[in-house]
């Protein structure tokens, strides 16, 4: 009878262990994700970016290549909202991601687009106003933080079409549309960081708690 007994526990101790779910695996909807996933994605906008330096402008290529990147803006963190994968880490490397390829956007159209003095002396002026706010965040906070504030949502996607709509519209047209949503933008995350006690990188506007 003992035996008996012991034979039964083994195996549903053997069913367990067989059964046991893998570590680092979710499921959705019947769809095995890595946690990781999201990171790889925001990852690979990186490197798409990258590869943007070595492609003619606006070239179908170019247009490619450049879509992939919005792809992967959006689908990094959809699928970490989707699989409750979201992370300080993954945050950090998207805000990251953002900013690589608005870096290399204005590094590759600067020739194209020959802004004037002023438009120059007004992105000057933005990027003081980007570098104080995350350098206040890192003496407060001691880390490296982009607010994901709706401002800066619109100012990204009012980056993002720009190309895509330069070929249509005026240039100095598009750059002072730019200009004026990413002053918005910035100023208000200056606000954000400077008056809050906590850093709070999903801080949707200084209009909502």
């Amino acid at each position: 009878m003992e035996n008996n007994e012991k034979s039964t526990l083994d195996e549903k101790k053997s069913i367990k262990k067989f059964h046991k779910p893998e570590k680092n695996v979710l499921k959705v909807m019947g769809t095995k994700f890595s946690p990781l996933i999201p990171n790889y994605i925001s990852f690979s906008r990186i490197i798409f970016s990258l590869i943007l330096i070595l492609l003619e402008p606006l070239s179908s290529v170019f247009y490619a290549i450049y879509f992939l990147c919005g792809f992967s803006d959006i689908m990094d963190g959809f699928i970490a909202r989707k699989t409750g994968t979201t992370s300080r880490l993954g945050e950090k490397l998207d805000s990251i991601a953002d900013m690589t390829l608005t870096v290399i956007l204005l590094a590759i159209f600067y020739p194209v687009l020959n802004p004037t003095i002023e438009i120059l002396i007004w992105i000057i002026l933005i990027s003081i106003i980007r570098l104080a706010s995350m350098t206040i965040a890192l003496i407060k906070y001691k880390t490296f933080a982009i607010l994901h504030t709706y401002g800066n949502k619109i100012t990204g996607m009012t980056l993002f079409i720009f190309p895509v709509l330069l070929p249509y519209i005026d240039a100095r047209v598009l750059m002072y549309i730019v200009c004026v949503v990413a002053s918005m933008s910035a100023i208000e995350e200056l606000i954000i960081q400077m008056t809050s006690s906590q850093l709070q990188l999903n801080k949707q506007s200084i209009f909502f708690k």
